[in-house]
């Protein structure tokens, strides 16, 4: 019987470990080796046996590893001047994604519901890891167990304010879940990715066209035209009009100016030949591998726009120092990109000029225009003298009308063209008729908000005559001059020494003195139009105006102004067909706020207890109620109600508001108020001309509201800052900016702000302060200042609604005003009697 062969037990161990020791000893020395420059060069040397039968290179290898060093890319080098054919590049959102995985427009998500959350995540880890598309992503949404199988995957959808912003794409279920996970990849591409430059066209003027058309203009026989006419204020108008537009376009030469959406204003043509040469550089530097070019010129681009900017900022400063404001404004404005002008409607739908055009005619009853009787000429007329005057003060930047005469014109040539159109204002005010060239409007619709959704989302503005809008003026000034001082008083708007501050000081003081008594509440209703100016009627108006002592002459000459109105809507290069409007003021116009002011001076309160302020189309109805009888504030909104419907105002129930006040103890609940059988809605808070007020009359609503907005100007602030402006240039911006908003009717509300109210505005102060590098103003000194001289401006004003509240003491004690009696704290602080005892202290 054969003896088993046994080996022993030390030499198994010795066995196997060595052959671990084998196995993994060159594996780790293998890592531990390195090789030098030569020596890789030396392997490369002796490894002839291998052939190859093509070359190729790398654009970014050594030029030392290359076999040749004449190629720029991987192509073979039998024949390195052929070019290769030019290919495509692929598309596609993932593509596009996966080029910029780390620069997205917006965040990639990938959303998936998974039944246990904790058994998934070595899968999570693994996708993530192997799988790129999981990877980039930016967001991972995990959920267990939310949907249900009815639920479609692509249901899943995050809101966004842009249509379409993300594409939704399936992939593999984690685990055994019964619902595919969601890639949402962004498919929204940024707007300066899709702005072209634009291409206008401008007119280039200069001294030598000047003196031309002034020649030309002032050895023209303008008799001729009147006699051509036949004294028909129409062609008459006409034809001077063509003449001098045919002859400002047949001497002054047209430009075309391209504009890139994102380009400074200091990038000039040096900065662009320096551009250039960096990226000629750059693509040699990458042929040859000798890159010194390159850094030369990328040195020589920085100190061109180092230069281009200190050339600009000193451009600013002077314009400063030279009182030219408005090119010193729109310098900081170009800056730090503050307040862009809104981007135009540039929709290609051909039928959006003419749904705009009846959208914004729909007041328009299609009555025919009131003919009144014929009456005595009227005898308000205009000498040379005041029309080149009022030539003189058109601005020059102002959009031309549809006539085609640019402002400009009118400004340079006003001497040579006052005789003409003097004689054609007192044709037409003597015949009571406005020629159709001078009524005709072009309206340029502007976005109210960033998304469209609606036509009344567009805001039209109206392009008319430069030439009308003097005409207007001069009508203006004397309607104004024969109007009683005393007309409207709660009208704030449209007035000298009235402003939103006069407007809300008096609508608070009105609450306040009441609320000071017992048993008191205010009830407030801030009253919304809907197209106030226009749904006026002329018919009407014009019956106002002969009510107040107009001539009736001149009133036949507004209704004809405001008749046979020719409009049309151009959005981008499509204009709409004309419609003829004989309701409504134009908007745009110099008349229309005044016309409307005396269209709605009979909108008075009918009841003592309550008080109808107005600025302009903003009404507010203040209700001064005692031991809960609100019997007389129901009657004035139902009043009011009624004077709309007669004069054709359409009140905007969903807009309008009501805000209640109501300090006592023991409340009860408040009756809602109805307007056309519509409940109106009450708020805690409301913007009143631009003020927070809240129905407990703090402040603390509208001063987060400021503090914000001002803390979002600081940024500019310190763009100009980093641009090198000086201290001065620093502090002036500031109190445009950021001072106008922090101080903005700040007599009214100031002095009711609670410590830590008035420590949060300072705070923005000291900020602006420490990027200015000089003294500012603190506000406690601004609202010193603010409330003396206004009072100063009430007292001096005797039509002010508010000078009664300034009743002098005896004649032994000049300069000094009664108080008024007040009861709490809040009256005691509000604007009124903080400025008597301003007056007071100051004699």
């Amino acid at each position: 019987m054969t003896a088993s062969l046994r080996v022993p037990r030390k030499l198994c161990s010795f066995l196997f470990f060595y052959v671990l020791f084998l196995t993994l000893v060159p594996q780790v020395i293998l890592g531990f080796i390195t090789y030098s420059r030569e020596e890789l060069l030396n392997i490369r040397s002796a490894s002839t046996h291998h052939q190859y039968d093509q070359e190729y290179v790398f654009r970014d290898a050594d030029p030392v590893f290359c076999l040749t060093t004449s190629a720029t890319g991987w192509f073979p080098c039998s024949d390195p001047k052929k070019r290769l054919r030019k290919r495509g590049k692929r598309s596609g959102l993932l593509v596009r994604l996966r080029r910029r995985a780390h620069r997205a427009p917006l965040p990639s998500i990938l959303l998936a519901n998974v039944q246990s959350l904790d058994n998934k995540v070595d899968e999570i880890r693994a996708r993530v890891a192997f799988q790129r598309d999981i990877r980039d992503c930016n967001v991972l949404c995990f959920t267990e167990t939310w949907l249900t199988g009815e639920t479609q995957s692509e249901a899943v959808q995050p809101a966004a304010n842009f249509r379409d912003a993300y594409k939704a794409l399936p992939r593999p279920p984690f685990g055994k879940a019964d619902h595919d996970s969601i890639l949402l990849i962004p498919a929204y591409r940024q707007k300066l990715k899709q702005e072209a430059p634009t291409l206008r066209s401008v007119q280039r003027w200069s001294d030598q066209a000047d003196s031309t058309l002034q020649d030309c203009f002032h050895h023209v026989d303008w008799e001729m035209f009147r006699i051509a006419s036949a004294n028909n204020i129409d062609e008459y108008a006409d034809s001077v009009c063509e003449f001098i537009r045919t002859c400002i376009e047949d001497v002054v030469p047209i430009a075309t100016i391209k504009t890139f959406p994102n380009q400074k204003p200091w990038i000039d043509g040096s900065i662009r030949v320096e551009l250039k040469a960096r990226t000629t550089a750059f693509n040699q530097g990458k042929v040859s591998g000798n890159m010194t070019e390159y850094k030369q010129r990328s040195y020589s681009l920085r100190k061109a726009i180092k230069q281009a900017k200190r050339q600009y900022r000193d451009k600013v400063e002077s314009q400063f120092n030279g009182s030219d404001t408005r090119g010193m404004w729109q310098g900081l404005q170009s800056i730090t990109d503050y307040r862009k002008k809104p981007s135009p409607v540039t929709d290609q739908d051909v039928l959006l000029p003419g749904r705009l055009n009846n959208f914004f005619a729909r007041f328009e009853d299609n009555t025919v225009p009131l003919t009144r009787p014929a009456t005595k000429t009227c005898g308000l007329s205009f000498t040379a003298a005041e029309v080149s005057k009022t030539f003189k003060r058109v601005n020059p930047r102002k959009a031309a009308g549809p006539d085609g005469i640019p402002s400009r014109a009118l400004r340079a040539f006003a001497d040579q063209l006052a005789g003409v159109f003097t004689d054609i204002f007192n044709q037409s005010l003597y015949q009571s008729a406005v020629p159709t060239c001078f009524k005709r409007a072009t309206i340029v619709p502007v976005p109210k908000k960033a998304k469209v959704t609606e036509l009344n989302d567009y805001r039209p503005v109206a392009l008319t005559s430069v030439i009308m809008k003097c005409f207007e003026r001069l009508v203006k000034d004397h309607i104004t001059s024969t109007l009683p001082d005393t007309l409207d008083p709660l009208q704030f708007a449209y007035r000298p020494n009235r402003s939103t501050d006069d407007a809300f000081s008096t609508t608070l003081h009105t609450a306040l003195t009441h609320l000071d008594k017992r048993n008191t509440y205010v009830r407030m209703l801030f009253i919304d139009y809907s197209s106030a100016f226009n749904t006026i009627v002329p018919s009407k108006l014009v019956i106002k105006l002969e009510t107040l002592g107009l001539d009736p002459a001149l009133c036949n000459w507004v209704l004809d102004f405001l008749t046979g109105r020719p409009q049309v809507v151009r959005v981008g290069n499509n204009i709409s067909s004309p419609l003829i409007l004989n309701t409504g003021a134009p908007q745009g116009c110099v008349l229309s706020p005044l016309l409307y002011s005396l269209f709605t001076h009979d909108c008075v309160a009918t009841h003592a207890s309550n008080s109808i302020i107005k600025f302009a189309d903003d009404t507010t109805v203040v209700g001064l109620i005692t031991n809960n009888d609100e019997t007389a504030y129901r009657e004035e909104v139902r009043a009011l109600g009624v004077w709309c419907q007669e004069n054709n105002l359409t009140l905007n129930v969903n807009k309008t508001k009501e805000m209640i006040v109501d300090f006592r103890k023991q409340q009860r609940e408040h009756p809602p108020i109805h307007i056309d059988g519509t409940v109106v809605e009450r708020v805690a808070s409301f913007k009143f001309l631009g003020i927070h007020i809240t129905d407990k009359l703090n402040w603390s609503t509208h001063t987060d509201s400021i503090v914000r907005k001002a803390q979002q100007r600081l940024f500019n602030l310190r763009r100009l800052k980093k641009f090198g402006l000086s201290p001065k240039a620093l502090t002036n911006f500031y109190r445009c900016t950021i001072e106008s908003i922090l101080a903005g009717c700040i007599t009214a509300w100031y002095g009711n702000c609670t410590a830590l109210n008035r420590k949060a505005l300072q705070r923005v102060v000291r900020s602006a302060q420490r990027i200015t590098g000089g003294k500012l103003p603190a506000l406690q000194d601004t609202y010193t200042t603010r409330c003396y001289r206004k009072a100063i401006k009430i007292i001096k004003d005797i039509n002010h609604p508010s000078h009664c509240l300034f009743p002098p003491l005896s004649s032994r004690r000049r300069g000094q005003y009664r108080c008024i009696k007040a009861g709490t704290e809040r009256l005691k602080n509000s604007f009124y009697l903080k400025a008597i005892r301003l007056l007071n202290s100051h004699h």
